[in-house]
């Protein structure tokens, strides 16, 4: 079976080089596709999402050992809908020529920023939305006129599969490729010499693909997720506060790179707000081992790097509160909050990316906000119960990929929004105008008129003219 693997990587691998050249020579034989090309690109996307909706979700029940159906539906099918109708509906003023004002020395001469297509964009995608997570980057990418391959995770087998099936009756492969692969595969991948190369994962290998990808100095836009708080205010409804929390926490089993991570809550409520955390998670997913609505951990080794990170936190002197019945399955797991939680605890530190959820209690929104400004840059904020100026603070003094205020996740669904990290959560935005921008060349350019006297400007130097410029602008010599 190993030797069968490292067959296949080695032609999949082949396989991409070969690819490449191809896609190459069809962009240079259309560097510059009409939108009405790249609409039609778009609209064929959307009717095959819809067309594959339930195979879709077939693959990722089988890939998950159960995934809830409307979730799937939800994110990787209606989200990557709404992203592509709202790149429909703007891409005529994305892809316009914007004017810009020359400097007053060059007054009367044309500037302007023409928006081309990169080229050939890599994408690779990771397993807890396989379809959403690289349709995203794609939808961008052939709204800028590009063409791309895809990278999926090994995790996702069947959601390949039919991801290549559906993107293969829209596209030929020199507009469109997707690929499949263990590690080998994925780090041949990222050593590409793309024109731009998009990648959604874990931070650590993040760097590792930064590096690959510098070989050949292709851009990169990172995805990396980390420790997204929930920020709960000393006048907060925790009861409602709970309830939305339970159910970003419960969304695919919290295996999300926005999902929230922990929680600060004022000093004193902790347990309180754990208790509203369980009843509210329970009213949601009751029985959650035998509930379709309730998502499974993607593998049992995830499922045991969970259970290790309970175990520590316990063993550490901390509390954890089961949510829901008691456990059958080893890869459907409930909830778990966990109070008194200390620095030296792994949940304290590691990105979770499943249902764990561990509380810490603050003194006041000061104490709060150096917390979060002490640890590496979240890629998600979630702030509950402030008044305008608290909110204001919070906003100005932290740094995070994004907010969604009152609630968590929902910000990433805004597709006019942009979507990316910023330090240890990744570099660059996708999504709307950004994501256009982003897999763009904003080409300067200056158009001289042959009136004008740039002559004025050579050599030799001294003259009046050139005198009263500098005089002008800098001042007199001292």
């Amino acid at each position: 079976m190993n030797d069968l693997s490292h067959a296949f990587d080695a032609q999949e691998i082949e396989r991409m080089q070969w690819l490449l050249q191809r896609q190459r020579q069809a962009f240079n034989a259309q560097p510059f596709p009409p939108r009405s090309v790249r609409l039609n690109n778009l609209k064929r996307l959307v009717a095959a999402l819809r067309r594959y909706q339930q195979r879709i979700v077939g693959a990722l029940e089988a890939d998950y050992g159960g995934r809830a159906a409307f979730e799937t539906l939800q994110i990787e099918v209606l989200g990557s809908v709404l992203q592509a109708r709202h790149a429909m509906a703007h891409l005529r003023r994305w892809m316009k020529t914007e004017r810009r004002k020359t400097e007053l020395l060059l007054l009367g001469n044309q500037a302007w920023v023409q928006y081309q297509p990169k080229g050939v964009v890599g994408i690779v995608g990771t397993w807890n939305f396989p379809l959403y997570l690289t349709l995203g980057p794609l939808i961008a990418a052939l709204a800028a006129g590009n063409r791309a391959m895809i990278k999926v995770s090994e995790y996702s087998p069947n959601s390949r599969q039919v991801l290549q099936e559906m993107l293969a009756e829209v596209f030929d492969e020199d507009e469109v490729a997707v690929f499949g692969g263990q590690l080998a595969s994925a780090q041949a991948f990222t050593r590409l010499p793309f024109d731009h190369l998009v990648y959604t994962g874990a931070p650590q290998v993040g760097r590792q693909v930064m590096q690959a990808a510098a070989e050949h100095l292709v851009p990169v836009t990172l995805e990396l997720g980390g420790k997204s708080p929930v920020l709960v205010g000393p006048d907060a409804d925790l009861d409602e506060v709970a309830m939305r929390v339970a159910h970003g926490k419960g969304f695919n089993a919290g295996q999300i790179c926005v999902s929230p991570d922990y929680a600060l809550v004022p000093e004193g409520k902790a347990l309180v707000f754990a208790e509203a955390v369980k009843r509210a998670f329970e009213r949601l997913y009751p029985n959650p081992d035998a509930n379709a609505d309730y998502t499974c951990v993607i593998t049992e080794r995830h499922a045991q790097r969970l259970q290790a990170l309970v175990a520590d936190a316990r063993d550490k002197g901390a509390v954890v509160l089961q949510c829901g019945g008691g456990q059958v399955s080893p890869r459907r797991l409930p909830l778990q909050v966990i109070t008194g939680v200390t620095d030296d605890m792994s949940v304290a530190q590691e990105e979770i990316f499943g249902p764990l959820l561990p509380i810490v209690e603050y003194g006041d929104l000061g104490q709060a906000i150096a917390y979060i400004q002490a640890r590496p840059r979240p890629l998600a904020l979630y702030p509950f119960g402030l008044n305008t100026r608290q909110t204001e603070r919070v906003l100005s003094q932290t740094h995070s990929g994004g907010v969604t205020l009152g609630d968590c996740t929902w910000h990433v669904l805004q597709h006019d929004l942009p979507f990316g990290g910023v330090g240890n959560s990744g570099m660059g935005s996708y999504h709307g105008e950004e994501g256009f921008r982003t897999l763009s060349h904003g080409k300067a350019v200056l158009n001289r008129r042959r009136w004008f006297p740039i002559q004025l400007f050579y050599p030799p130097y001294g003259s009046w003219v050139q005198r009263l410029v500098l005089r002008v602008y800098l001042g007199k010599p001292r």
